[in-house]
């Protein structure tokens, strides 16, 4: 298995994909990050152990079958399945893809981690669009027990099963999103949810913290609105809020107040502060 991208997202769904029993190959350009990634996986594993949900042999098993490297190709000559996790801006997704599909065998599937692009546009990106789908997980990837598929146009009934399939393998349930729209089902829920929330805080009609926990204790949400923007990045949710805007209208226009935490590069829990402080940054 190998998964393209080591931040936040790929570095959870590695510890998954791991902990299900697969190798796994985390490929990044900058070691840093890697490095990184690694210590990330070893306090997510450690906290993990300490709470019951897996062994300690089962943590080291795990952590011993995933490897880190920063050659793409050479990675990608002989794995059976790629998840592309990479920042999420279209034209760095699709260089990937292409260049994936270039080092990868013809057989392989690729599973793009996207909230909002439309898989038949990064499908488009390879000569194999049938072998194109949607794996959008959520943050965190341990923790968070959903993953939404997304079928594009060309996407074959194989590539769905192979999909369904592991997902079930990595201990977790799913959904099909069977028309290639833009949102898909849950970005389209979660930011229409958000961006209200925001407006309540910039109104000045309810604190952040009293926004998210209406949420938790009436709506019975494992996590509030706002504190799971800070989880997936605050800069995500506006470039989100502002696709949604294009393909639906007025009623995902962004709250000025988003756009001045993104512009402060206030990010959330990767930078330290968004809608909330975080003790350091991820």
């Amino acid at each position: 298995m190998l998964v393209v991208g080591a931040g936040l997202m790929g570095s959870g769904i590695a510890e998954v994909v791991a902990l299900a029993g697969f190798e796994v190959i985390v490929v990044d350009l900058d070691t840093a990050t890697l490095d990184l990634s690694r210590q990330r996986m070893g306090r997510s594993m450690a906290r993990a152990v300490s709470s019951g949900r897996v062994t300690d042999s089962a943590s080291v098993a795990a952590l011993a079958r995933i490897s880190f490297s920063t050659d793409l190709p050479a990675s990608a000559e002989s794995v059976d399945h790629v998840i592309e996790t990479v920042v999420e801006d279209l034209a760095v997704k699709s260089a990937v893809l292409r260049q994936l599909d270039s080092c990868c065998r013809a057989d392989v599937v690729f599973a793009s981690n996207t909230s909002q692009f439309p898989i038949s546009q990064l499908a488009a990106a390879t000569t194999r669009p049938d072998r194109v789908i949607g794996s959008h997980w959520f943050n965190p990837p341990p923790v968070m027990d959903l993953i939404e598929l997304v079928r594009g146009i060309q996407t074959s009934d194989e590539t769905v099963a192979t999909a369904q399939a592991l997902a079930t393998a990595y201990g977790k349930q799913y959904v099909l999103c069977g028309k290639d729209s833009a949102g898909f089902i849950t970005s389209r829920l979660l930011i229409a949810l958000a961006l209200e929330a925001t407006r309540i805080v910039e109104e000045g009609i309810a604190s952040a913290e009293d926004v998210d926990f209406a949420c938790v204790k009436a709506f019975n949400h494992a996590m509030g609105p706002l504190h799971t923007l800070d989880y997936s990045g605050l800069d995500t949710a506006l470039s989100v809020a502002d696709r949604m805007r294009e393909q639906y209208g007025e009623r995902f226009l962004a709250p000025q107040h988003l756009r001045n935490l993104v512009e402060a590069r206030q990010l959330g829990r990767k930078t330290g502060r968004g809608f909330y402080e975080y003790a350091e940054s991820s």
